[in-house]
């Protein structure tokens, strides 16, 4: 029930409607921005009275901007009427629903650097937002608004919204106020630099600026996030997490990292979290973390006394997260800032932090290029989220994932990418439970041949690959100096006597047949492998089957040179 700790002054209560009266707000082609960064402090209520009014007959297609991912209260609930028409700048294949809908077109897509989408609202790019919906903790008597653990691209949405329905959510500690810090950047030319110097830093108000004649309506809310625990380190997490403490170590030995620790950023997901946890056990001490979102190993690590402070823009409210939290408020409030997505993922404030960026790709390649949104090329996975910003930017940016995925049927390490939504521009380490490959001050070229070296040599060394004379059956003998290897003449006059006598023997013609028959093919468009199996079976050889591929394709001639 909602009283004066949640709404504080009286004519706040006089804005109360259901969330059937709410959704009436929505209409058909809006833009509808949600608060909230994955499924963290988002609104549900008026959502899900929306996807009620739509299966009931309501025509009503809506544009939905956000953070990041939210919860199955908007994005299933929307997507199974099909309620949604266009999505920015993020979505999870957890929401499957909308992620079919992507894939098949019916939902048009729009993926971005997530530090990006909030001034570009700001500058109109997209157009108005026609209604905010923002979950909170309570709305104070001049109607800022209290937010709940997630903060997203909620000031700037609330900016611009031209219609405002707060959802006040009563499962939301009123502890959690005084962690927020909200700043709004000016617009070019005006604008100045973000003053965050250090992790800790608050530059901003705990609260999200409104007004009460800005409030359209309130709806009660007791509906908690959509969010489970992650899953327990396994073997494989705890080899990288172990290869990543290694590598910064040596990092530090040899001067390339300070002795106290520079920030820390970790991606989203059981892996991003199990490597994180990983610090636990390292000899690391008085850790910070400028990170997006702030996953169960945060808070973990706070607990123990490893991270000191931390900054992100949501954190993860799993029902762990909710245990230690209400355990000791205080301890997590004093030791973490939560800020807008455009200032905890701002390149100006990563670079000058000096943050050490660790996210988990799909796949990586030999060349440095990494997949973060593409199965296979053509099929969305997710979003590429707040990875680009930090990979971009970061000092020293990691990319950390098993080696292979599916059971270990697919591997995550493969020739080339499918999709590359990280060059090796980008790119500097990778880290699986297999080992280190650091690529800083390589070519693509040597890279490869540096990575393929590197496996090779490894594979000798442990065993993996025999190599006679070297790491079995060697006698140690010195090789003889004077033994000369020479070539039996009498072999090449054997095979040519052969070619030689299969060409008086076989059909002629229909070797002649099968050979126009495929350079006509290969003028065309056609599939050259029948054409190629019939030349064969009839005997033709393979230099007068290249002979012909030649005259139409003509030679490889290599251009200028590498370097």
């Amino acid at each position: 029930m909602l009283d004066a700790t949640r709404l504080r002054t009286p004519c706040l209560f006089d804005k109360i409607v259901s969330a059937d009266e709410a959704a009436t707000l929505i209409t058909d082609g809006m833009n509808v921005g949600v608060s909230g960064f994955t499924p963290s402090g988002y609104p549900k209520k008026t959502t899900l009275a929306l996807a009620k009014a739509i299966k009931d007959g309501k025509k009503c297609r809506i544009n939905i901007w956000s953070g990041a991912s939210v919860g199955p209260e908007i994005e299933e609930a929307l997507a199974e009427v099909s309620g949604i028409s266009g999505r920015m700048p993020y979505y999870a294949a957890s929401n499957k629903t909308l992620s079919r809908q992507i894939n098949t077109g019916s939902v048009t897509y729009i993926d971005q650097h997530l530090s990006h989408f909030a001034q570009q609202i700001d500058y109109g790019f997209y157009g108005d937002v026609d209604v905010a919906i923002v979950e909170a903790a309570a709305i104070n008597a001049d109607g800022s608004i209290v937010l709940g653990p997630g903060v997203g691209n909620t000031p700037m949405l609330v900016k611009h919204a031209k219609k405002i329905i707060v959802e006040v959510n009563t499962s939301i500690p009123l502890t959690l106020e005084g962690m927020h810090d909200i700043y709004i950047c000016s617009k070019p030319p005006e604008r100045t630099e973000i003053p965050i110097y250090h992790v800790g830093d608050r530059i901003g108000s705990p609260y999200v600026s409104c007004g009460l004649d800005r409030i359209t309506c309130i709806v009660e809310s007791d509906i908690v996030d959509h969010v489970r625990n992650l899953s327990a380190p396994d073997d494989t997490s705890k080899k990288i997490a172990a290869n990543l403490v290694d590598f910064l170590e040596h990092e530090q030995r040899h001067g390339r990292l300070p002795q106290q620790m520079l920030p820390l950023q970790s991606g989203v997901g059981s892996i991003a979290n199990a490597v994180l946890m990983g610090l636990a056990e390292s000899k690391f001490d008085n850790l910070t973390m400028y990170s997006e979102i702030l996953q169960d190993s945060v808070f973990k690590l706070i607990k123990c006394g490893k991270v000191t402070q931390a900054s992100g823009c949501a954190f993860t409210p799993s029902p762990t997260v909710w245990e230690m939290y209400k355990e000791d408020p205080e301890l997590y409030r004093n030791r973490i800032v939560l800020r807008p997505l455009d200032i905890s993922n701002n390149p100006e404030v990563i670079r000058r932090l000096g943050v050490i960026s660790m996210n988990t790709p799909l796949e990586f390649d030999i060349y440095g290029q990494a997949n973060s949104t593409h199965v296979m090329g053509n099929r969305m996975m997710n979003g590429i989220g707040g990875s680009g910003d930090y990979m971009r930017n970061g000092y020293l940016t990691i990319f950390s994932t098993p080696s292979t995925a599916k059971g270990g049927n697919i591997s995550s390490v493969v020739p080339m990418v499918s999709h590359a939504d990280h060059t090796e521009h980008d790119t500097m380490v990778f880290i699986t439970e297999q080992g280190v490959a650091d690529i800083r001050g390589l070519s693509p070229l040597k890279g490869e041949m540096a990575a393929h070296a590197y496996e090779y040599q490894t594979d000798i060394e442990k065993g993996k690959r025999t190599v006679i004379g070297v790491n079995k059956f060697a006698d140690n003998k010195a090789v003889k100096t004077n033994d000369v290897i020479t070539a039996d003449l009498s072999v090449a006059e054997r095979q040519i006597a052969r070619v030689n006598e299969m060409k008086a023997h076989r059909d002629q013609h229909a070797v002649d047949a099968s050979l126009k028959a495929l350079k006509e093919a290969a003028n065309g468009e056609a599939n050259l492998m029948p054409y190629l199996i019939d030349a064969v079976k009839t005997y033709a050889t393979l230099g007068e089957i290249c002979g012909v591929l030649r005259e139409v394709f003509g030679e490889y001639q290599q251009g200028g040179n590498l370097f």
